[in-house]
């Protein structure tokens, strides 16, 4: 988190969360739309299941390794950057999820503080 004296530390553009996070799925898929490449296409060349590639597509999936580097291949692109975005997605969507804030709430700090 970045923080500039005198500012709100929710008012610093690069600490605000999007209202929806972002799925990696969305930005591959705006991609091979883009270039014109059917996901049975691409699901053939990389060597998995229409559905599988549909479902990370979709958002309904998460992005693995294996897949980002996959996609990775046959598109040119890199996949360090889709991960991140999984991750940054998955941090977002369990932030919101009131249960495990909840059980997070629950958990007691056992880290001594230096």
């Amino acid at each position: 988190m970045i923080h500039i004296d005198g500012i709100k530390d929710n008012m610093i553009a690069n600490n605000l969360e999007p209202f929806e996070p972002t799925h990696p799925g969305e930005v591959i898929k705006d991609e091979i739309e883009y270039r014109g490449i059917p996901q049975r296409k691409l699901a053939s060349e990389i060597g998995v299941s229409y559905s599988q590639l549909n479902e990370v597509l979709n958002g309904k999936r998460p992005l693995n390794t294996e897949m980002a580097l996959l996609i990775s291949k046959a598109l040119d692109i890199d996949a360090a950057p889709l991960l991140r975005l999984q991750a940054q997605y998955d941090l977002l969507v369990a932030k919101r999820n009131k249960s495990f804030i909840k059980r997070l709430e629950g958990i007691r700090k056992i880290a001594a503080v230096l």
